[in-house]
């Protein structure tokens, strides 16, 4: 064992460190050195091993205790144990009728032998069997990877509706869904300007929760953006329609045109045809990276002919097409 590194400074801590801050170090390396997030990186998968064998034994009082006293003296590399606590039993259990027994050892694997030794001299023996072979037989996964180790908890996915103007203008909502247990829950998201239908909107620690300190999950909402009618949406552009009467189509003038803005008096150039657009610049949705630039809105004209003429009305449009 003199090779081997100090645990405590294989976990950056003092000999002073705490339970918990022994275990909140051990968390904070294991997941950085993880094989899992490290492939074929043996430096990391080296120093995963330490870590986990440091916390193995600062994790657990007697060894702990052993290893504060006697460092890697108390450890067995014949017999892979710390057998510090058994070497002085006419001294520790004296009074329980041991005697001078010294260097009693037993197996990794699980110390059965030794608990039926307990339990000649009248002890269950389940606490140091159980105890030891649980600490250094018992580890689960690959390099030991037990219980203990940080997982982070699934993303949750959902999808949300929003109207065409909450999409072109973005807003705050409070949406409700099911997580990955089937239970309901609220979270308020804001919807930025721009988004348009299958864009994903990540909620951090939203999801499912982690396990041994992992971090939660996350909320992935995926957008709907909900028709409206008479627009149309191309990109960033938007395509709407006015009506305007034949009269303004021949001769020229002005229609009321609804933008994302409101209402804007629009120019109708004399002798525009049905079926023609007018532009209005920076009238469309805005970009999602650059909310203060916007996409254009086209403007259809159709010309509305009318379906009921007088006869006074029908003779001065014979009069107007003799005279074209």
């Amino acid at each position: 064992m003199s090779g081997k590194k100090d645990y405590y400074a294989v976990l950056g801590l003092t000999k002073t460190a705490d339970p918990a801050a022994i275990k909140k170090a051990y968390r904070k390396l294991a997941k950085k050195y993880h094989p899992d997030t490290n492939a074929g990186n043996t430096e990391a998968e080296n120093r995963f091993k330490e870590v986990q064998e440091a916390y193995n034994v600062l994790s657990d009082e007697e060894k702990k205790k052993l290893y504060d006293k006697y460092g890697f003296d108390a450890y067995d590399e014949g017999t892979g144990t710390w057998r510090e606590p058994f070497r002085g039993f006419g001294g520790d259990f004296g009074n329980r009728g041991f005697g001078g027994y010294q260097n009693v050892h037993f197996s990794s694997g699980g110390g059965a032998g030794f608990e039926d030794i307990l339990k000649n001299f009248g002890f269950g023996g389940g606490g140091f069997g159980g105890g030891f072979g649980g600490g250094f037989g018992g580890r689960t996964g690959s390099y030991g990877y037990g219980a203990d180790m940080p997982r982070d908890g699934a993303n949750t996915t959902a999808s949300v509706n929003v109207t065409f103007e909450e999409a072109a203008k973005g807003c705050e909502k409070t949406f409700s869904f099911r997580d990955g247990q089937g239970a309901a829950k609220n979270v308020r998201v804001k919807i930025p300007a721009g988004i348009d239908t299958g864009k994903k909107i990540r909620i951090a620690g939203k999801g499912q929760p982690g396990s041994s300190g992992g971090r939660a999950g996350d909320l992935m909402l995926e957008v709907n953006v909900l028709p409206k009618p008479g627009w149309e949406r191309k990109g960033q552009d938007v395509y709407t329609t006015v009506h305007v009467p034949f009269s303004t189509a021949a001769l020229g003038g002005e229609a009321m045109v609804e933008t994302l803005d409101g209402r804007v008096v629009c120019k109708v150039r004399p002798g525009s045809q049905s079926g023609s657009r007018i532009r209005l610049k920076g009238k469309g949705i805005p970009y999602m990276n650059s909310p203060s630039v916007r996409g254009d809105q086209y403007v259809t004209v159709e010309v509305e002919v009318p379906r009921n003429l007088s006869e006074e009305a029908k003779q001065k449009l014979r009069e107007f097409e003799a005279l074209l």
